[in-house]
């Protein structure tokens, strides 16, 4: 490898800010919904299962992390973000998300230095939430 390559890919890998640069021009709220509508995505953090998303028509969304109970919300854009709102003391939890090779990645707002979510399962099946509903 040349020197001025080995000088790119090393202050890439050292330098967060850069990378961020490098993750391209995030989706906005069309390409995301084309993206996610009808899927249930596995996200990963650190090569660690993060948590579970099932996206509905209408911006609709069912969250679960991992062993927990799911949670229903809504996603809107505003700005570059994509904000997932469940109704809950946590508050809006805003993301960019990317369309990568390797799947969707998202980085949380205002730390774009944290280690990002990547989804490496995808599937059309629904998300199980067993007790969300009952009655319904």
């Amino acid at each position: 490898m040349a020197l001025p390559h080995l000088m790119t890919a090393l202050a890439i890998a050292l330098a967060p800010g850069l990378a961020l640069a490098a993750d391209g021009k995030p989706l906005d709220a069309a390409g995301f919904d084309a993206r996610t509508v009808g899927k249930t995505i596995t996200y990963f953090s650190g090569g660690e299962p993060y948590g579970v998303e099932q996206y509905l028509p209408g911006q609709r969304v069912i969250w679960a992390f991992t062993e927990s109970e799911c949670k229903e919300g809504r996603w809107f854009q505003a700005g570059e973000f994509i904000c997932f709102d469940y109704r809950d003391r946590n508050g809006l939890q805003c993301w960019t998300f990317y369309d990568r090779p390797e799947g969707l990645m998202a980085r949380f707002q205002g730390s774009p230095e944290s280690e990002p979510l990547i989804s490496l399962q995808e599937s059309d099946k629904p998300l199980s939430c067993p007790g969300l509903n009952v009655g319904v």
